[in-house]
């Protein structure tokens, strides 16, 4: 049996490119839907005749169009939807919704992955508004999934390195502070933090396992559960400076979200599920799913004191 082909949806997305990549490092041959919603994207187009040049293959195909999303699910053996599902880039998660008609339709799919990545949405029916609604949709394709009985593998359970550790975790910034951190609750909330381009990795590597089909795929890399507090701790000792540490209590923060705008309050509502309550790591994970660093220990992940080095 050769390597499955793999189609990804959302291919020039912060996430869809390292699944590209990763998926051509892993020799699969790789498909990219190309949407002619990219109208004068030049970026996009770059990054995709890039992608032509390692080797992928671009497959036309709009979600305006559903026999165009048919015929470029039929030429492949794994689906992997990677739109986005934040609101202060877009919001994509229900368009997913024709992709799975479309794969029900091709009847070929022996794995799909929908655009999941963050919170185990079957975890967060208790999430508050406005920020469940990003839970919502997804169990919404969640079920038109297992309605339609087309096999499949949830990835998800860690927050991205790039939004939660070069920041320490603080909003509204990507870059480190040098002066004062903002610490949420007690700072002592397990999270998990991996890297993007490590997650791609993972991912593609579950497609062919049948320990992952049907599963939930979490990632708890043991080095890369940390508290908030632990991860100041890294940069204070990156820069050999304390900083000061300004406490907010769970009141205090659920009240900052008075007066955002609806992605300032979806965001309030996502981080206080991930460092007051601890919702990426306070369950087992059971018979359900399946932890990422455990199946493939060959993985050398990027530890976060070593990527917090970069902004130093």
């Amino acid at each position: 049996m050769g390597k499955s082909k793999v189609l990804v949806v959302g291919g020039t997305g912060y996430m869809g490119r390292r699944i590209v990549k990763a998926s051509l490092a892993q020799g699969h041959p790789t498909y990219v839907l190309q949407r002619p919603e990219i109208g004068l994207d030049i970026d996009k187009l770059q990054m995709l005749l890039a992608f032509k040049k390692q080797g992928a293959h671009l497959v036309e195909g709009s979600f305006s169009d559903f026999q165009s999303l048919v015929d470029a699910v039929k030429l492949v053996d794994v689906v992997i939807c990677t739109m986005s599902g934040v609101h202060f880039r877009s919001h994509n998660i229900l368009l997913q919704l024709k992709l799975v008609k479309a794969i029900k339709e091709a009847g070929n799919i022996k794995r799909f992955f929908p655009s999941e990545f963050g919170l185990d949405p079957a975890r967060m029916g208790h999430a508050l508004e406005p920020g469940r609604v990003t839970f919502d949709e997804k169990m919404v394709v969640r079920k038109a999934i297992q309605d339609a009985k087309i096999p499949f593998t949830y990835v998800c359970g860690a927050s991205f390195a790039g939004y939660f550790a070069g920041n320490l975790s603080q909003m509204g910034t990507l870059l480190p502070p040098r002066e004062k951190v903002l610490i949420y609750g007690d700072g002592n909330s397990k999270v998990t933090i991996v890297d993007e381009d490590d997650i791609a990795t993972y991912t593609i590597k579950t497609i062919d396992d049948p320990r992952t089909l049907n599963k939930t795929l979490y990632f708890r890399p043991p080095e890369n559960v940390l508290t908030q507090k632990q991860l100041v701790d890294m940069w204070e000792n990156l820069i050999g400076k304390k900083l000061e540490h300004i406490t907010i209590s769970q009141q205090d923060f659920l009240a900052s979200m008075k007066g955002m705008d609806y992605a300032g309050q979806v965001g309030v509502g996502h981080f206080y599920h991930i460092f007051y309550e601890g919702a990426l790591t306070n369950f087992e994970i059971g018979k359900e799913g399946e932890e990422a660093s455990k199946l493939y220990p060959e993985v050398k992940y990027i530890r976060m004191n070593e990527y917090l080095k970069i902004y130093a």
